[in-house]
């Protein structure tokens, strides 16, 4: 590996909170030659850059924003491919690179994408992924719910993962998280009702955010409430 080479960093910026920013996540964007801001093609922000914004020199760093379609899976695969073929031209160049993104890098994050097209692609480049607080540990702390003790199981599901698999999930753990909740599916879990699970379950809106808001009955969601970055803790009960 050339020491010529600059390096890639897949920074997690938490929940939304600036102030839950690691320090070394940080100390990373203020150092790096480049900005790489995710951000949906139906969106008229990233959420990412929001919380960096303050930690962002836009005068001295270059933002490059990577638009990237939410219900096409295809074309994304496409995006991320030339995104990481754009950033090896940097890297190779000896620049420094920082890919934001909310939560942490590992948890359904967009950064996984480019990180994978990069390793398949131009294996010889650099890549360091800085770790941040998560939505799931954010709602808990809010709702003041503590997710799992002793020897007592978690599992985080997307929320596109239905409601067949969430009963799955829910009867093979103590607790279940449900990330990124729609209205579909929070609705769908009124069948659940006769397990006594939707008495059970705590939605968190926003986690962090001046916006953050903590439901402890889901029927007194209204449809306007429900947002993209808010999840549902399940707890079974056992």
């Amino acid at each position: 590996m050339s020491s010529a080479h600059g390096r890639l960093y897949g920074v997690g910026l938490g929940p939304g909170d600036p102030e839950l920013l690691t320090l070394k996540a940080v100390r990373i964007m203020r150092k790096v030659d480049i900005i790489y801001v995710p951000q949906a093609e139906t969106s008229k922000e990233s959420y990412a850059f929001g919380i960096a914004r303050k930690f962002i020199d836009s005068e001295k760093q270059e933002i490059v924003r990577l638009f990237f379609p939410t219900n096409n899976q295809s074309v994304a695969g496409e995006v991320w491919s030339r995104a990481a073929d754009e950033l090896a031209v940097k890297l190779k160049k000896g620049l420094n690179a920082a890919f934001i993104t909310e939560g942490d890098p590992s948890l359904y994050s967009t950064f996984s994408y480019v990180m994978e097209s990069l390793a398949d692609r131009h294996p010889e480049l650099p890549v360091e992924v800085i770790p941040g607080v998560t939505s799931v540990t954010a709602a808990a702390a809010a709702a003041r719910a503590p997710l799992v003790t002793h020897g007592q199981s978690l599992a985080v599901l997307p929320a596109a993962y239905g409601i067949d698999g969430l009963k799955d999930a829910i009867v093979g753990n103590d607790t279940v998280v449900l990330m990124k909740v729609n209205r579909t599916l929070v609705q769908a879990l009124s069948v659940l009702e006769q397990t006594g699970l939707a008495g059970r379950s705590v939605y968190v809106k926003r986690a962090s955010t001046d916006q953050e808001e903590v439901v402890h009955s889901l029927d007194q969601l209204a449809k306007e409430d429900l947002d993209y970055f808010s999840l549902l803790i399940i707890r079974n009960g056992r």
